[in-house]
């Protein structure tokens, strides 16, 4: 049960290491090749002298017709519907579109840069510690004098280092904090506005918080001036200079169900990506010759019997499982598959487990990390579970859509008097939708989108 609960749970990239560790632990178990158990079956299955078959136990018979079931039970896990055309281009489009792109790290980036030139074996000592000491966004959190005392070395020795990494590509790693690195950018750049500059050094935290009529009045520029240099900050100037080196580039995302609309109906599948086929080893059926005179022989088979029947048994029962919650949430979401999120209606797992007859916890499980490919892209199962409020109309609109109206009425509110939360309440009533204002900064918080005062443009 344990084990059938962890499958469940895998998402399918996961759940091919699994299969792959069982492979490895259970010598029962191998990858099939088609047609091959068949004729295996009855080759090994049947004792080479007639009088072996006289002395032959119930036990081994038993035995025997166990690894039958299993080998045929094995048939439809291994022989699963696949996606309509060639298995092999799938697989390499899959591949294609799922592998993660290859990247350098950030300190393999500098030291490549470092190698380039020359420099002494002591300095050099020097600035790679300094580099392997960069956090993710190429910050430098240790002064020169802590790094002098760790490596018990002069403090200018490790001025110096340091001065050199500020001096490699991307520009502004080796800062101590968000000015520095952004003044490090500025000094790369062959003409910087005086007003750029001095809103870069002293004025960070008020255009954080769009303070721009506060800045104005203490620069003695004008907004539209303000505005421009900010501008330029946000789009020329880089606050993580480290981030695009970081080691994860892409995350594989592959649908552990697949939604196709065929003649206005929606035909759902669970999906196997690249699992490889199961099935039993002929081998190891010799092994039942001598399990007839020898108890432990036979004790070790009917152990690895019992482990092959119930891995295999809970492979069939997750892709079983996905695919009923995955039927009933299609059913139910089909206005949103062919409409869009406005048509996501609201939905709890309890209904869900209920209608398939599975326990609640089972649905959480069959879930959890799992994607689901529909004609409106591909989304994580979870969201389509969601809790509702009911419009004036009396229809049930999901936590989703009412999100999605919020945003649309964000977007089109007039920017240089942005609605408060609040206006945003009665703009939702007039909508039919009744919400109380803590939800309805909860939801704006949970879209990244800034406070009224954060927004409005001047």
């Amino acid at each position: 049960m344990i084990q059938a609960m962890q499958i469940l749970q895998c998402p399918l990239i996961e759940l091919k290491d699994v299969i792959d560790q069982e492979l490895q632990e259970n010598v029962f178990l191998e990858v099939a090749e088609p047609g091959a158990q068949e004729g295996q079956a009855a080759e090994d299955g049947a004792p080479s002298d007639p009088r072996e078959a006289e002395v032959s136990t119930d036990r081994m018979r038993i035995l025997e017709e166990e690894i039958n079931q299993l080998e045929r039970r094995s048939e439809p896990i291994s022989r699963g519907p696949r996606m309509a055309g060639s298995d092999e281009d799938d697989g390499k489009l899959e591949a294609l579109y799922n592998t993660p792109e290859p990247g350098i790290s950030l300190p393999d980036h500098l030291l490549s840069q470092v190698r380039m030139g020359e420099i002494r074996p002591e300095l050099y000592r020097v600035v790679e510690h300094v580099i392997y000491s960069l956090d993710e966004d190429g910050r430098l959190a240790t002064g020169a004098e802590q790094i002098a005392t760790e490596l018990l070395v002069p403090i200018p020795l490790a001025e110096e280092a340091i001065a050199l990494v500020r001096g490699l590509e991307p520009a502004g790693v080796g800062a101590a904090d968000l000015r520095e690195c952004l003044l490090l950018q500025l000094d790369r750049m062959s003409y910087v506005r005086p007003l750029t500059r001095r809103l870069v050094e002293a004025h960070l935290d008020d255009l954080a918080v769009n303070k721009l009529p506060k800045i104005a009045k203490e620069t003695g520029a004008s907004i539209d001036e303000i505005k421009e240099s900010w501008e330029f900050i946000k789009h020329q100037l880089d606050p993580h200079p480290g981030r695009e080196f970081a080691e994860e580039r892409n995350a594989s995302v592959i649908p552990d169900v697949v939604v196709e609309e065929v003649d206005g109906r929606f035909e759902v599948r669970t999906e196997r990506g690249s699992l490889p086929d199961l099935g039993i080893s002929p081998v190891y059926r010799n092994l039942l010759k001598e399990a007839r005179s020898d108890p432990k022989v036979y004790e070790y088979l009917r152990r690895k019997i019992d482990s092959a029947k119930w891995f295999i048994e809970a492979v069939h029962q997750r892709q079983n499982t996905i695919q009923r919650i995955a039927n009933e949430v299609v059913q139910r979401q089909a206005e949103f598959l062919r409409r869009g999120v406005q048509q996501l209606r609201p939905m709890k797992m309890q209904d869900v487990a209920d209608a398939v007859g599975v326990h609640i916890s089972t649905v959480s499980r069959a879930i959890s990390g799992k994607y689901i490919q529909t004609p409106q892209g591909i989304f994580d199962m979870k969201r389509f579970f969601s809790g509702g409020t009911v419009s004036d109309q009396g229809d049930l609109v999901s936590q989703q859509a009412v999100k999605d109206t919020l945003k649309s009425i964000v977007e089109q509110e007039d920017k240089h008097a942005p609605l408060s939360d609040d206006q945003l309440v009665d703009a939702l009533d007039k909508r039919g939708l009744h919400i109380a204002r803590r939800t309805v900064t909860k939801y704006r918080k949970a879209l990244g989108i800034e406070s009224s005062s954060r927004r409005k443009v001047f």
